[in-house]
């Protein structure tokens, strides 16, 4: 998220499956080798960027945000922070200054703090499915995967979340899709057995369903482009493995668009502020660094540095602890064959981003040449003279950062 006076505009569009979506993790598969092929949903920017550009006919660059779920084409939704157990808010245990874990815990001061419960709420949760409860465990509250925007607004306004509007309503899904799994079978040659070799093996196809579909805005000229291509109809596009068909459909004014203005205008007012602030990834979040011609990914940026050192060389920075969960997987590079003239590619080893919903606590937030949150924001050109590579991922909707005030819950 670049911070600044003037932020590009962004034109919104829903994608609506008009059929089951496949799209495989970054892992290589080999039928025979590993009988199932991984999946990943929701598609990642990368994913996005090659339908629309296949859709245009067109190798230019272009920007995008998200994307994020959508409802009945006016709600946008995005996923639970993982800075909560259930609908309890977790907090570094170096800001719960009286909390009965200080002194007694150990953990490795090169890492992130660990994170704790507030004092007086270890008995919240577990009153939901309690064996004493007079429910039965089948109507213990179910906690909602993904956020409405009049829930993640006013957590991104006021750093909290009330304990019902955890709660999941009945009409609501608590994730919206289902998971098909697709086996695919190769049969002997004058038999009917499956092959012995490379004969077996199963894909997980991805249902949406009914009123969902994933949203993203498009920058200016690729809106145009859209716009000239469409003539005011809606465009068919292919999305994903064996080309399954969506419908890119431009949202109404003042709905999507809208909802996400109001986010960063709040996300700004809390960025600016030199307090204790809570960053909340809402995409895929892609922190690499390139060392001695190896790159490695973290779940943190790497220009972050930890607010507690453990000898005198090490600079202190703003960031305290970290919740997150384990990395999304994203294939998005690929080496020339060994063979030009089969014209095919290889795939390279693939990055390894932080999931959305990951949250960092910072004891300031932390500014790049003074507004930029990210070295991927506004990084210097290369050593060629052309555009640092790490400006692709902002510019296909990655590391997309919330920026949250902290509410103490530990008094």
């Amino acid at each position: 998220m670049a911070i600044a006076t003037t932020s590009p505009q962004f034109y919104w569009y829903t994608i609506t499956p008009l059929d089951v979506l496949m799209f495989r993790d970054a892992k290589p598969f080999t039928p025979g080798e590993r009988a199932w092929a991984g999946s990943t949903f929701p598609p990642n920017g990368h994913a996005i960027a090659g339908a629309i550009r296949g859709l245009l006919e067109t190798s230019a660059e272009l920007r995008i945000k998200g994307p994020f779920f959508c409802r009945d084409y006016q709600t946008l939704y995005f996923p639970r922070p993982l800075s909560f157990v259930k609908k309890t808010p977790l907090m570094p245990l170096t800001w719960a200054a009286n909390h009965p874990l200080q002194g007694q815990l150990l953990w490795d001061k090169s890492k992130p703090c660990p994170l704790v419960k507030p004092i007086g709420s270890q008995s919240d949760d577990d009153n939901d499915d309690d064996v004493d409860n007079p429910c039965p465990r089948s109507a213990a509250i179910q906690y909602r995967q993904y956020l409405p925007y009049d829930v993640v607004s006013k957590y991104v306004e006021l750093g909290t979340i009330d304990s019902k509007s955890w709660e999941l309503p009945k009409e609501e899904d608590e994730r919206p899709w289902t998971i098909e799994s697709r086996p695919h079978n190769t049969i002997e040659p004058g038999s009917r057995q499956v092959k012995d070799a490379d004969g077996y093996f199963v894909e997980n196809a991805v249902r949406m369903h009914k009123g969902w579909s994933l949203a993203i805005g498009l920058d200016d000229e690729t809106y145009q482009s859209v716009q000239a291509l469409s003539q005011g109809r809606s465009l068919v596009m292919r999305l994903g493995g064996e080309g399954h068909r969506v419908l890119l459909e431009p949202c109404q004014p003042n709905t999507l668009d809208q909802q996400w203005q109001k986010l960063q205008q709040l996300s700004k007012a809390n960025f600016e502020k030199k307090e204790k602030s809570l960053a909340y990834l809402a995409t895929p979040g892609v922190f690499e660094r390139v060392t001695a011609g190896k790159a490695r990914c973290q779940a943190w940026p790497w220009e972050w540095k930890l607010a507690r050192t453990v000898n005198g060389n090490q600079q202190s920075g703003p960031l305290v602890g970290v919740a997150t969960d384990k990395p999304v997987p994203i294939s998005c590079r690929l080496r020339a064959s060994q063979d030009h003239n089969k014209g095919d590619s290889i795939p390279a080893p693939q990055v390894f981003a932080a999931p959305p919903g990951s949250v960092y606590y910072l004891n300031t937030p932390p500014k790049i040449r003074g507004e930029y949150p990210l070295f991927q924001d506004d990084p210097p050109p290369s050593h060629n003279g052309r555009p640092h590579k790490s400006r692709i991922w902002r510019k296909l909707g990655y590391s997309e950062l919330l920026w949250i005030p902290y509410v103490d819950n530990n008094t």
